[in-house]
């Protein structure tokens, strides 16, 4: 059973500024989202707080499993993954960087190499599994920071303005995924400011102004 995520009535702010407002909506689980709005509008903070890796100051981040409430343990917060505009790489190969989360959680080799091939070929960089991964054009690396984060199968993946700052190629490939990534029943969250992506997602749309959610 998937994950659904609940968000209640959540507050942020910085130096005094409100970057939230009592966000409140109920994701669904299986389906895609995308998050509309200006620059500075709350839309990074939001994810990343629904991320689990911030706090709000007031309200509440829920998971649920059917009916029963997930507590934010290490089992949740290995079913959910954000992926940031811009991502960091190893200096290492592209197979090693997509290989490393598995490495680190004690998955087994043969495991590891089949997945490992797997995703980088639905980010078409198995050409490039040998080559290092800083070497990579800005597009690729962020198609490779995807992989990283899709290697895990999660369960839930916040991605943030992933398509910001790349060539027009890798922005295809990555739309791709994320729609393949629906197909398997996925939770997606996009934040962007192109609402054409958001349509081109079929994604329900919902807008971030001033620290205040709404469904279009």
């Amino acid at each position: 059973m998937s994950l659904r995520l609940s968000i209640d009535r959540i507050s942020k702010s910085y130096d005094g500024n409100a970057v939230l407002d009592g966000c409140r909506f109920e994701f669904e689980a299986g389906k895609t989202y995308a998050l509309i709005g200006s620059n500075g509008s709350g839309k990074s903070t939001f994810l990343r707080i629904c991320a689990l890796l911030e706090q709000p100051d007031k309200g509440a981040v829920r998971f649920f499993c059917g009916d029963a409430e997930q507590p934010h343990e290490i089992p949740l917060k290995r079913k959910i993954t954000l992926v940031l505009p811009k991502t960091g790489v190893f200096n290492s190969s592209v197979f090693n960087n997509a290989a490393y989360g598995l490495k680190i959680r004690g998955i087994a080799g043969n495991e590891i190499k089949e997945k490992a091939a797997r995703i980088l070929k639905l980010v078409k960089l198995a050409g490039k599994s040998a080559q290092n991964a800083q070497t990579l054009s800005s597009g690729e690396t962020q198609r490779l920071g995807i992989a990283r984060a899709m290697v895990f199968e999660p369960e839930i993946i916040f991605l943030d303005e992933p398509t910001a700052f790349v060539d027009a190629e890798s922005k295809g490939i990555i739309e791709e995924l994320i729609s393949k990534f629906k197909d398997r029943q996925r939770t997606v969250i996009i934040a962007t400011h192109d609402l054409h992506q958001a349509e081109r997602l079929d994604s329900q749309i919902l807008s971030m102004t001033e620290g205040r959610l709404k469904l279009l």
